[in-house]
This record gives structure tokens, sequence and C-alpha cells, in this order.
């Protein structure tokens, strides 16, 4: 399906305030586009993953992150950069910090999503209109209302709810490597890293969807719109409204007579 034709849709239906994200993993850094920017070579700095989604997302860059580019131990745990070793397995580190205890915290660290270990070198972010790859994940972020909307459209064709991992952090495993591993659309409720460095407001939240699954999305947006469903939401106004009593008084009388 032609990216084109998704932003399109996207734009037209849902009308987000940042770009849509094509996301794609791969195996070298040969594959990385010529004008990609990469963090530490181009930037000379070192970032989470939600950070370089967050710069195609809001400026239109084309980014390329791998392990050295890594800031955030998580973001390169998920997308497969290193290992997963023994003492992350068990919480031996204070990562995350604010959970309850080491095995609340080694119980997270075992569920995080994790892509093999090695398989991908980088991973490639761009705006969708300018994608010039076959993404493997479209992110997208909005308000409420407009993520309602796609979940609508994920919907529609397959009765089957949208999943969420949401674990108030590691939005970026959610939104790329569940997506791969699932290959099924994700909704995620950005929390701590995305909302302190990536600067996610606290309107936004994201759904993520695999290539695979566009063509369909689309279908069901145009379906949801055609049964009525909008976004700007349509708000009910044909109702009777009620004002105070004096307000009927006042009618009444202009209506009277001389």
């Amino acid at each position: 399906m032609e990216l084109q034709r998704i932003n399109e849709a996207l734009d037209s239906y849902i009308r987000p305030q940042t770009f849509p994200v094509a996301v794609k993993m791969v195996g070298s850094a040969n594959e990385i586009p010529e004008k990609a920017r990469v963090p530490k070579r181009d930037l000379g700095v070192t970032m989470p993953v939600c950070q370089g989604i967050a710069l195609a997302r809001r400026y239109g860059w084309l980014m390329a992150m791998g392990e050295e580019d890594m800031l955030c131990p998580l973001g390169a745990l998920t997308l497969g950069f290193v290992p997963a070793k023994a003492k992350f397995l068990d919480g031996s580190f204070n990562v995350p910090f604010w959970v309850k205890n080491q095995e609340v915290r080694a119980k997270i660290n075992r569920n995080l999503p994790r892509l093999e270990q090695g398989k991908y070198s980088h991973l490639i972010a761009a705006h969708l209109h300018r994608a010039d790859f076959e993404p493997q994940v479209i992110v997208v972020y909005g308000n409420p209302a407009q993520i309602s909307r796609l979940i609508q459209s994920a919907v529609y064709g397959t009765g089957e709810p949208v999943a969420s991992m949401s674990a108030g952090g590691f939005a970026c495993g959610g939104e790329v490597t569940q997506t791969i591993l699932t290959d099924q659309c994700q909704l995620i409720v950005a929390g701590g890293g995305d909302r302190a460095l990536a600067l996610t407001q606290d309107h936004e939240m994201s759904f993520a969807m695999p290539m695979s699954k566009a063509e369909a999305l689309i279908e069901g947006l145009e379906g949801t719109h055609k049964a009525g469903l909008r976004y700007p939401t349509l708000s009910f106004l044909t109702y009777q409204a009620q004002f105070p009593q004096g307000f009927g008084e006042l009618m009444d009388y202009l209506r009277q007579g001389d």
C-alpha cells in the first residue's frame, strides 16, 4: 500500500498535530539512508529511542539510531541492540526506579518485549510522507479522541479490541517491538521517559500499526467515517435547551401583542 495514501487518509480523518512516523529496523549500517541524522555522529549526543521518534514526528527529520546512539538501556534492550543479562532480568539495577521493590522490578524487566538480540543494527524513523523505505510500523501520536478513531478503525473489520501493554513507561517497546512481534495494532499510554525526555505532552498518547494492517485500517477509517464517526467528534445539538425561568418569561412577554 502506498505510504502517500496512508498519510493522506490520516491527515483527512485524524488530523494529527505531529507527523505520523514510519519506523523500520535494519540489519546493517549499510541500510541507513544517506540523508539520515545519526544522533552521536551528527548531533554529538546520545538519546532514548522516544526522543529520536519525537524528532521525526515534530521536526520531520529522517533519523537512524544504533547501539552507540542509545542513552536509555531499556530502549537498547527492547530493540535487541544489547543482551538481556542476568542482573537486568533479576532487577538488581534500580531500573525502573519507581516500582515497589526488586521483585516487581524483575517482573517488569522479564516482561519487557525484546527483539532478537543482534538481529537488527539500527532503527530508522521518518515522517511518513517523506519515507522512501517500506516501514514495518507506523506510529501516530494524538489526543484520546483522535486515537479513539484509530481504534474504531482497527476494530471495524475484525471485532477484536486493540491491545495495550502500557506500564507507565517503555513506550518504544509498545510502539516498535510489541507491534513487530505480534503483527497487531497497539495502544500506548506514554509514560515517564517519553514525557520527560521526548516532550510528549499531557494530552498525547500513541497508536502503532504494523504495515500489514495499514490497508485494513484505512478501510476502517473510511467505513467508520461513512457510518458517522468523526474527528473532531460531532456534538449532539438537536435538543431543546433549558434556560433559567426569567428567560422564558421574557420571551413570553416579548411575544405578547401590545
